[in-house]
């Protein structure tokens, strides 16, 4: 890739395409702003939008979720569901932070951008979808790729036109995007675009909507801006990341146990992703 290309020209330029599209950078860089755009600037973007929290899907639930199910697949299915995917037939479907799909999940999502179909739960019958695919994530793919906790296949089908979004503190168009988020009764003044830019931003373009939105609430209370970007540098400093958690294989399954089998729920009380989750169990049974 020209890496004299902006982010916002690689957006351009895909718009242009209907290749699966990856969006990559830190938290809170607006990825799936950029994905709705993606969608908007290009041929589909009459058609639907769906976007899909990936964290939200457990693998017990994911085949239903994704490719739908017929009235009476199983207990409780009182009408048929479509699915993420025949939902987003003709238009595109977006995958927000794919790499938290479980490996079972990421086999099922393989086969379907292969084969162009999905198989409703409770029916014998394929269906063929057409959509485009946008995905995103903030975390390292290759490296847990390495780890085992992500298909390289399936990261090739994903990153056929990669995307990275630039952490908020190495952007040139701060000014331009605080005036977009601002909802003050006033406009802001060259002093606050100074004391914004003073600031790294390591929450990125949320964090940076959540000060301004402070601010327009107190401002009338005396708050200036500055004030409310220190208390939010003293907080941060007190708050640092917390250590890499690695339970044990046991620890794992008591705690599945008490959520009877529920495995997304056990992560989430272990504090771990479910991609960690099975990448331990799995090594266990090696």
């Amino acid at each position: 890739m020209d890496k004299n290309l902006n982010f916002r020209q690689m957006l351009q330029i895909a718009a242009q395409s209907d290749l699966p599209a990856l969006i990559t950078g830190e938290s809170g860089t607006g990825k799936e702003l950029a994905a709705r755009e993606l969608h908007s600037l290009g041929i589909r973007r009459a058609k639907p939008f769906v976007a899909v929290n990936c964290g939200a899907v457990s693998a017990g639930i994911a085949e239903s979720l994704f490719c739908g199910h017929v009235r009476g697949a199983f207990t409780g299915a009182n009408r048929e569901q479509l699915g993420f995917v025949r939902a987003a037939n003709e238009g595109t479907l977006f995958l927000d932070e794919v790499a938290e799909l479980p490996l079972e999940v990421q086999k099922s999502l393989l086969r379907i951008l292969q084969e162009k179909t999905v198989m409703p739960v409770g029916s014998q019958r394929e269906v063929r979808v057409d959509f485009r695919l946008i995905c995103a994530t903030h975390r390292n793919l290759p490296a847990m790729i390495e780890r085992g906790f992500f298909r390289q296949d399936l990261y090739f089908r994903l990153a056929t036109l990669p995307i990275k979004i630039p952490p908020l503190r190495e952007r040139d168009d701060l000014q331009r995007i605080a005036q977009s988020l601002w909802r003050g009764q006033e406009p802001l003044t060259e002093q606050n675009f100074k004391t914004l830019q003073s600031y790294s931003w390591p929450g990125n373009i949320r964090q940076l909507k959540n000060i301004l939105e402070r601010y327009a609430l107190f401002k009338e209370h005396g708050y200036n801006l500055e004030s409310l970007i220190k208390s939010e540098i003293q907080q941060n400093l007190k708050e640092p990341p917390p250590p890499q958690y690695k339970p044990s294989v046991d620890k794992i399954n008591e705690k599945i146990q008490d959520c009877n089998g529920n495995k997304s729920h056990a992560a989430k009380g272990l504090g771990i992703s479910r991609g960690s989750l099975y990448y331990r169990l799995r090594r266990f049974r090696e």
